[in-house]
């Protein structure tokens, strides 16, 4: 049984017809979804919760001094990229522009058109189903119209947290999305085997005909990650930077990019007091500046106290959306990962205190690479060029540890590209190309921020502390990083500072830290290796080469 508050019986009946229409004034009759006697559009946060609570789906659990409401997405409690499909129409421009392989596996227009058939006719056997109409992009200039068709009341609830809502129904009146959604998650694909596919699960996107299909998995994460690659294809050919990266921008309007994959503090270190959030995970770059593509956040709540992440912690609370978190007694155990360690939450960008209400800001400043080095190898900061920027743009570094994973039992290194290459629906040095034409016309200074280890590898030496990450960051923002000494790695051909306030110069020096210097060398040549290896996939006739700017020695 779920918590229940109190609810009106007549509910589906008082809707205002603002928020309650037939199919045809929905206009989702147009794709053949005709049986629905009543759709939900755009419903206001006190509906949905009406709608979630009466559907049975989920629980309203108590969080500090509010009610949240929490879902259970089944087995499926992550993505799942083997099963993202993109429909190949020979000679189109999709065709031609997609970076076809393991990321954009193609599949047919015939079999698309059998799972569109597929969730059409699940959608024609509801009495009742929910639509978001919203936007992608903060900027009005080059944003897209998104539309996302769900049976669910929080699957609504999710997407109206994530997109940007309209202020007004109005706003789409007459407008039709520039691509559509239509989230049959409780329907599988039976047909799988005959389709050549992964598994009943299917995800598939056809560019041309502007509509994606989720059959099989009740994941929240598949509808925002599904309009993020679209976006990484659409805005490129726009001339448009497309960037999975958090940004802030201080009181004085300059404006910061931080990429970085899961662990390496992107989240922790771009929610800072002195400064305003824009957004948290997803970004375009255009001629006015970095603008937000999202309307809200979607967080992870694995181990969650109000002291290590505030901002995330206060944020939960109505409206907010928790998604496989353990509960006990009405309320959320983030401890506890019986369940996944992929706990989340999404909420609207409002709930965070210090967040900046355009998510628009100007050509950023300072563009910070994160790297949590488990080798114990790289400076806490370093000064890149144009060439290394675009090089360790390209690379993605990070490092597993060990108890991370099963199996992990020394530091892994970890490379995705563009810092997020699951995601990037073109080749990587199209957006490598984009940003150096970004960063040299706006003259915007790049950094790899490393808040890994030093005096060792993992298991012999110890993690950056945050307070010297965040010292390493304030120099950046601050300026005083171009007014220090430097040095240059012998192998990396890295600068760094010398040495920095609060921040001694056996720490800056990662070689001076370890108590063994030969294994110090020995451990940046293993790395500067995987670098080596991992870069020969970028290293091609048809595409820019950056080599030139890594590591080069062999042993």
């Amino acid at each position: 049984m779920i918590s229940r508050i109190k609810l009106n019986s007549n509910i589906f009946k008082r809707m205002s017809s603002s928020f309650f229409s037939n199919v045809e004034k929905s206009g989702i009759n147009n794709l053949g979804i005709v049986e629905p006697k009543v759709v939900y559009h755009n419903l206001d946060y006190p509906e949905l919760l009406q709608h979630e609570v009466m559907n049975n789906e989920g629980h309203l659990l108590q969080t500090d001094d509010s009610k949240t409401f929490a879902i259970d997405t089944g087995k499926f409690t992550g993505r799942s990229p083997n099963d993202k499909w993109i429909v190949k129409n020979i000679g189109s421009e999709s065709d031609e522009n997609i970076w076809w392989g393991d990321v954009n596996k193609p599949t047919s227009p015939s079999v698309f058109n059998d799972l569109l058939r597929t969730a059409i006719n699940h959608f024609n056997k509801l009495d009742r189903c929910y639509v978001f109409d919203g936007f992608c992009g903060a900027n009005p200039k080059s944003r897209k119209t998104v539309r996302f068709i769900h049976e669910q009341a929080w699957q609504q609830h999710f997407v109206t947290n994530m997109f940007i809502r309209p202020k007004h129904i109005n706003e789409f009146k007459y407008v039709q999305p520039d691509f559509t959604i239509i989230n049959a998650c409780s329907e599988i694909n039976k047909k799988w085997k005959k389709h050549n596919l992964n598994s009943e699960v299917a995800i598939a996107f056809n560019i041309e005909m502007k509509i994606g299909i989720i059959l099989g998995t009740w994941y929240g994460g598949e509808n925002k990650k599904g309009i993020f690659s679209l976006m990484n294809y659409w805005l490129p050919m726009q001339n448009i930077m497309s960037m999975h990266c958090s940004a802030n921008v201080g009181k004085n309007g300059d404006s910061a990019l931080f990429f970085g994959l899961s662990g390496t503090g992107k989240t922790t270190l771009s929610a800072d007091p002195n400064r305003y959030l824009i957004g948290d995970d997803e970004h375009g770059w255009d001629d006015d500046g970095v603008f937000n593509l999202e309307g809200g956040c979607y967080a992870k709540t694995i181990n969650l106290t109000e002291k290590n992440e505030p901002e995330i912690y206060n944020a939960i609370k109505t409206n907010a959306l928790l998604e496989n978190v353990f509960h006990y007694r009405k309320k959320p155990q983030y401890f506890n990962t019986s369940k996944t360690e992929n706990g989340r939450v999404s909420y609207p960008i409002d709930h965070i205190e210090n967040y900046h209400e355009p998510q628009m800001a100007g050509h950023p400043e300072n563009i910070i690479f994160l790297t949590c080095d488990a080798f114990g190898v790289l400076p806490p900061v370093s000064i890149l060029d144009n060439g290394q920027a675009m090089y360790h743009f390209l690379s993605g570094y990070t490092a597993k540890i060990a108890g991370t994973e099963r199996g992990i039992t020394e530091p892994q290194a970890t490379f995705s590209a563009c810092y997020g290459a699951a995601f990037m629906t073109l080749h990587p040095t199209r957006y490598a190309d984009l940003l150096k034409q970004k960063l040299e016309k706006h003259n915007s200074k790049a950094f790899l921020v490393n808040t890994g280890w030093t005096g060792g590898a993992y298991g012999v030496g110890q993690r950056m502390s945050i307070s010297q990450t965040r010292q390493c960051i304030n120099s950046i923002l601050d300026g005083t990083i171009h007014n220090v000494e430097t040095c240059v790695d012998p192998i990396f051909y890295l600068k760094y500072p010398k040495s920095l306030p609060d921040i001694p110069e056996d720490v800056c020096n990662p070689r001076l830290s370890w108590e063994n210097k030969d294994d110090y060398d020995n451990q940046a040549l293993k790395l500067s290796i995987m670098f080596q290896n991992n870069f020969k996939q970028y290293t091609s006739d048809d595409f820019t080469d950056y080599t030139q700017f890594g590591p080069k020695i062999i042993l």
